[in-house]
C-alpha cells in the first residue's frame, strides 16, 4: 500500500489488468434480500493479447470469479447471453478474448446480446497503445486512421464502448459500463479495449475503489400524465387486448400483469420472448402473437381496439410486419425504454413494468372488458389447443418438429427450461409448445441466431445449476445450427453441466427452404440435396459418433415413440445426451397461426411461379399500417 504524495488517501499499486479484475470481484447486487456478486464468472479463450496480463490477473480471483474456457469467441458470447437471459438480466458474465480475430470472433454475440437487450461484460485484447512494435501479430492497419481497428466493430452492437489508454481512466470507466449492464432501459454489451501494454502498465489506485459494493435495479415509476392518458384510453376499449413481452419477466412483474389481466379481463397473448409470461392453461392466455404466432391470439389482434403492450419492443413478428392488427387499433406502450416506448404511434408509458402495471391498474379501477369479448378469446384459444394436440401427434405420419416438441413437452418437468434459435424451431417452439412453469422458454428470436442454442442452453445451465440443480435444460436444435456451432456440446461435458440436446435433421435449411418454395423460387443451396456444388453422393451427418467423440451420452431414434424411450433415460442420466431423430423437410410444419410477414419478393422475373408469387405476396400489404 502507497501513500499518494502531500495526501493522506491510501492507495494500491495494480497493474490495470489487476485493478479490473480485483473491481469486479468485489460487485455484489441484492437479490430477494441476498447479496450476490453481479459477474457470475467469465468465459475466457487466451492469447497473447490476454494471457500474460489479464490472465494473470484472473489467475489470482479464480475462486471469486470462476472462469469457463469456451472452445469458440463466438460460443462464449452466446453463453454469457444464455446465462444472463436466465438470471433475468439481474447477474451476467464477462468474456475475455485476445486480439485480433479472437475478440473479432464475439462480435455477433455482442450483436446477439444489443438485440436482444442482454448485458455482458467484453474484455477483449487491442493493438499497443506506444505503437512501438507496430504493425504486430493480428493487427488490422487502417491506412488512414492509426486509431481505428478491428475493436471499433463492437460500436454499433454495444451500448457501453471504450478503449483503455491509461490505467487511471478505469476508474471512471468500470463504473459507467456496470451501470449500462445494469440500467433497464439502457440494458446490452459493454466493451473494454484493453492495449497489451496498457494492461500490465501499474498505477497507485485509491484503495476505495475496491470497496464491496452492493447494487439494485433501478425501478424507474412513469409519469402521472402520461398514466392517466392511457387509463383514459384503455377505459373506452371494447375489445382490448394485452401483448405480454419479454420486458415483463425481466422486471418481475408476472404476477402484476396476471392480476391486472385478471381484475381487468383482458386477454393476454405473449411474444416470442414473452413466452412463459403466463402458464399454457391460464384462462386468459390467448397464445402466442404474429408471424409464428397462433390463430387465437391473431384472430383477437386482428379485431382488437386498444392494445396495451408490455415490455416488447414490437418488431416484425410480432406485428406480422404491422398488419396484424386493426387500422385504427390504437396501442398504449408500457416499457421502461423510451425507445422502445414511442414505436408506431403508441400512447407511450415510460417507466418500470412492475410499477407500471400496478400503477395503470389503480387508474383503471372499475373498468372490466365486456364479458362476451373475454368469452370469444377463450374460444378462439380452446379452438387452437384442439389444433396443437392435432398437430403434435404423430402415427402414420411423417416425423416432425412438432411431434418432437409435444413429446418433450408432455415428459418434461414443469421448471424445465428449453432453448431454442433461428431456422425453423422458433416458429415450432413458439406455436406447439405448452407453458408448465412461468420463465422457462428460451426462443431466441431477437437477432435469430443460428449457432445460439447449445452455447445459450450452457450458459443457462452454469446458471440454473446455482439455484435448480436438479431441473434441466433442454435444447432443441436442427442439423443446420448443429453443424455451425455444437463445440460446447464438450463444454458441458468438461464442466458437468448436462444438457439435454435434441437434434432434429431435416438434412439442411429446410425452413428457408420452404420460404423459397413459397416465394415460387425453386429449391437451391438450402437442402443439402438441392446444392449444385456439392459433388459427392448426398448423405447424413452420424451426429450419434459426433456427440460421442466429444463425451455425451448419444443415441440415434427413428421416431416419436423411440424419442418417448430416450427422453425419459436423458432425463435419468447424470451426463449430457444428444438424441438424434430425423424429420421430413416438406411435411408436418405448422402452417396455421401464421400473419402475413414482409418479405422482399422480385418485381421482375422469368419465372411465372415467381410473378404469381409476388403478386399473392404483395396483395397482403393493403393491411399494413401507414406512418408508423
Amino acid at each position: 500500500m502507497n501513500m499518494e504524495q502531500g495526501t493522506t488517501t491510501p492507495t494500491t499499486q495494480l497493474t490495470t489488468a489487476q485493478a479490473i479484475i480485483k473491481w469486479l470481484s468485489n460487485q455484489f447486487i441484492e437479490i430477494d434480500g441476498e447479496e450476490q456478486r453481479v459477474f457470475g464468472g467469465g468465459f475466457g479463450i487466451f492469447g497473447h493479447g490476454n494471457v500474460t496480463c489479464l490472465g494473470e490477473a484472473l489467475y489470482n480471483h479464480r475462486e471469486e470469479l470462476p472462469l469457463y474456457r469456451g472452445q469458440n469467441e463466438q460460443s462464449m458470447g452466446f453463453a454469457a447471453a444464455g446465462y444472463a437471459k436466465y438470471h433475468l438480466r439481474q447477474r451476467m458474465m464477462f468474456c475475455t478474448a485476445s486480439a485480433g480475430p479472437g475478440t473479432s470472433n464475439l462480435v455477433t454475440s455482442a450483436a446477439l446480446a444489443h438485440a436482444n437487450r442482454l448485458p455482458m461484460l467484453l474484455l477483449c485484447g487491442d493493438t499497443y497503445l506506444t505503437r512501438l512494435p507496430d504493425p504486430v501479430l493480428q493487427q488490422m492497419e487502417n491506412f488512414g486512421d492509426p486509431t481505428f481497428g478491428v475493436n471499433d466493430a463492437f460500436k454499433p452492437v454495444t451500448r457501453y464502448w471504450d478503449r483503455i489508454c491509461h490505467p487511471a481512466q478505469i476508474i471512471q470507466s468500470l463504473p459507467q459500463a456496470l451501470a449500462t449492464l445494469l440500467d433497464p432501459a439502457d440494458c446490452g454489451p459493454a466493451f473494454l479495449g484493453l492495449p497489451q501494454d496498457v494492461q500490465g502498465w501499474t498505477y497507485d489506485y485509491p484503495t476505495t475503489f475496491f470497496d464491496r459494493q452492493v447494487h439494485r435495479i433501478r425501478r424507474q415509476s412513469s409519469d402521472t400524465l402520461e398514466l392517466q392518458q392511457a387509463a383514459d384510453l384503455l377505459k373506452t376499449a371494447e375489445r382490448p387486448m394485452i401483448i405480454a413481452g419479454g420486458g415483463v419477466q425481466y422486471s418481475r412483474a408476472v404476477a402484476e400483469l396476471t392480476a391486472f389481466a385478471e381484475t381487468h379481463q383482458i386477454p393476454v397473448a405473449e411474444t416470442i420472448a414473452g413466452r412463459a409470461n403466463l402458464l399454457a392453461t391460464h384462462p386468459l392466455n390467448i397464445g402466442p402473437v404474429g408471424v409464428t404466432g397462433s390463430n387465437s391470439a391473431n384472430a383477437i389482434a386482428e379485431q382488437a381496439d386498444v392494445i396495451v403492450a408490455i415490455g416488447t419492443r414490437l418488431q416484425d413478428f410480432t406485428t406480422g410486419s404491422w398488419t396484424a392488427f386493426a387500422p385504427d387499433a390504437r396501442f398504449i406502450s408500457l416499457n421502461v425504454g423510451r425507445f422502445d416506448a414511442v414505436k408506431h404511434q403508441s400512447l407511450p408509458v415510460v417507466g418500470d413494468a412492475k410499477l407500471t402495471i400496478a400503477a395503470l391498474g389503480e387508474l383503471s379501477d372499475g373498468y372490466v372488458a365486456p364479458e362476451a369479448w373475454t368469452q370469444q378469446a377463450q374460444t378462439e384459444r380452446e379452438q387452437w389447443d384442439v389444433y396443437v394436440k392435432q398437430n403434435v401427434a404423430y402415427g402414420n405420419r411423417p416425423n416432425s418438429y412438432a411431434q418432437a416438441i409435444g413429446v418433450v413437452n408432455r415428459l418434461c418437468d414443469p421448471q424445465d427450461r428449453v432453448v431454442a434459435a433461428a431456422g425453423g424451431l422458433p416458429a415450432e417452439v413458439t406455436a406447439n409448445w405448452r407453458t408448465l412453469g412461468i420463465g422457462t422458454v428460451d426462443v431466441e428470436f431477437g437477432f435469430s441466431c443460428m449457432g445460439y442454442e447449445i452455447s445459450g442452453a450452457w450458459g443457462a445451465r452454469i446458471a440454473q445449476t446455482e439455484s435448480e440443480p436438479d431441473q434441466d435444460t433442454i435444447v432443441f436444435i436442427g442439423d443446420g445450427s448443429y453443424l455451425m456451432l455444437n463445440s460446447d456440446i464438450y463444454s458441458s461435458v468438461l464442466t458437468g453441466k448436462k444438457l439435454i440436446i435434441v437434434v432434429l435433421d431435416n438434412g439442411g435449411f429446410a425452413v428457408i427452404n420452404k420460404l423459397q418454395n413459397n416465394t415460387g423460387n425453386e429449391s437451391f443451396n438450402n437442402l443439402i440435396k438441392d446444392t449444385p456444388t456439392v459433388t459427392a453422393e448426398p448423405f447424413a451427418v452420424d451426429f450419434e459418433a459426433h456427440a460421442k467423440s466429444m463425451g455425451a451420452n448419444a443415441i440415434t431414434v427413428a421416431d416419436p415413440d423411440e424419442l418417448d424411450t430416450a427422453f425419459i433415460a436423458a432425463k435419468a442420466s447424470q451426463n449430457t445426451t444428444v438424441i438424434v431423430m430425423q424429420v421430413d423437410a416438406y411435411e408436418g410444419w405448422t402452417n396455421e397461426g401464421h400473419t402475413w410477414w414482409e418479405v422482399g419478393t422480385p418485381g421482375v422475373s422469368d419465372s411465372e411461379r415467381v410473378r404469381d408469387a409476388h403478386s399473392e405476396w404483395e396483395s397482403g400489404r393493403h393491411r399494413q399500417r401507414r406512418g408508423v
